[in-house]
């Protein structure tokens, strides 16, 4: 019991660090604490496996703290399902924050490529699972990627066809080449691409460059 329960923390622990790792980490708040999660899990689970038996008391603590921490982030899980944790849903129970707005689109260089942008400048994003006609990001999702929408209008020279789909919701949300937009909200300024080729949220996210 004491081996599959040190396991089970370590498994935990392992799971967190690859989503933290893969995206989770640029995300506000979210990000750190599935860092102290990765160590807190690492942690209590050698804990458990290397105290030894004539330690009682100790391993006893182990042991409850170890128990304590997969109640809470079950809790934790089933919060953001159910009432939303942080102003996120993972399952879409609740509704996500308003979706990006914008007036215009431009661009700008990040990292040595050029990239569309909303009217802020926020860099604006493409999601693999979309198609031309139909967006797959939808409640803990649209959390995380707001989707773009509005009336817009690409800004003079601008390359490629600027056109709108209509969103389960009733809004309607801007595309460009096909591909539907969202900002990130690992963005916090103008001039940042935090979310380009994370996996996150059952795809692969991409900043949208004008040669697209």
């Amino acid at each position: 019991m004491r081996v599959a329960g040190s396991g089970l923390l370590i498994a935990t622990a392992a799971i967190h660090l690859d989503l933290y790792l893969t995206g989770y980490r640029t995300i506000p708040v979210i990000g750190w604490l599935f860092l102290l999660q990765v160590i807190a899990a690492f942690g209590l689970g050698l804990a458990v496996l290397a105290i030894p038996r004539r330690f009682v008391i100790p391993r006893r603590l182990a042991a409850a703290a170890g128990a304590g921490f997969a109640l809470a982030t079950l809790g934790g899980y089933l919060l953001s399902v159910w009432t939303g944790l942080f102003g996120l849903v993972v399952g879409g129970a609740s509704s996500p924050p308003p979706a990006a707005t914008g007036t215009a689109l431009k661009t700008t260089t990040v990292d040595g490529t050029t990239v569309l942008t909303n009217a802020k400048g926020f860099t604006l994003y493409s999601f693999a699972p979309d198609t031309p006609a139909t967006s797959k990001c939808y409640g803990g999702c649209a959390a995380y990627w707001p989707p773009v929408t509005g009336a817009a209008a690409a800004s003079p020279g601008l390359p490629g066809r600027v056109g709108m789909i209509r969103r389960t919701d009733g809004t309607e949300q801007l595309t460009y080449n096909g591909h539907p937009l969202y900002t990130y909200i690992g963005d916090t300024a103008p001039g940042q691409a935090r979310g380009n080729n994370l996996n996150l949220n059952g795809g692969l996210w991409h900043e949208v460059s004008v040669s697209q």
